[in-house]
């Protein structure tokens, strides 16, 4: 199916760089706007100011999970079909990373530059540091024999998972797995996460 309406909004060091890599793993066109959360060109769309929105045909679509869904199920690449096991239990991956990784670091980051500074709660990280360590040996449990989280297959949680480890990275969140560490230098080379690096 070719298609050329997308444009993505946001930046690369925001959760768009998901959205980002994804339609290069998908080799669709698309253009984007590296607009900053909370500028104007993010608020026209997204009264939010988060970012990423897609703007397919003229239509915006906002959350970064909610887009990588809606490509893979556009695409059929990426994801098992709607209402099979299989989707079943990609799904609760996709959740189980939200509530684990991604929901860390976000209150991490949060407590580091986003709220105003006399919000921010010092200690907090060290709680959210030692949550992350045992998720990821919770993650373990649920990891495949590979090489992607599900198996043969890259699915959705594979760029959600690989995003929140190189962003634990930068914020200097320890990655305690082996596997882990394997798994996302595998993933750092794949050609389409370079190319979305390099925008």
């Amino acid at each position: 199916m070719s298609h050329t309406g997308y444009t993505v909004i946001g930046t690369r060091q925001s959760r768009a760089f998901r959205v980002l890599w994804m339609l290069e793993e998908l080799g669709l066109p698309f253009e984007h706007i590296a607009a900053p959360p909370r500028s104007e060109g993010v608020v026209a769309f997204n009264p939010a100011g988060k970012v990423p929105v897609l703007i397919d045909n003229g239509t915006p679509i906002t959350d970064s999970t909610a887009i990588l869904t809606y490509l893979a199920d556009k695409h059929g690449q990426f994801t098992h079909p709607a209402g099979t096991l299989e989707r079943a239990r990609q799904d609760s991956l996709t959740q189980f990373l939200l509530d684990e990784f991604d929901a860390a670091l976000w209150m991490a980051a949060r407590h580091s530059f986003v709220l105003p500074e006399e919000l921010r709660i010092g200690g907090i990280k060290d709680s959210l540091k030692w949550e992350f360590e045992r998720s990821q040996k919770t993650l373990m449990d649920r990891f495949s024999e590979g090489p992607f989280l599900m198996g043969e297959m890259m699915t959705v949680p594979d760029i959600i998972l690989s995003h929140c480890g190189n962003w634990a990275l930068a914020a200097k969140f320890p990655i305690t797995q082996h596997r882990l560490t394997d798994y996302l230098e595998m993933m750092r080379g794949r050609p389409a996460f370079k190319r979305a690096m390099d925008r």
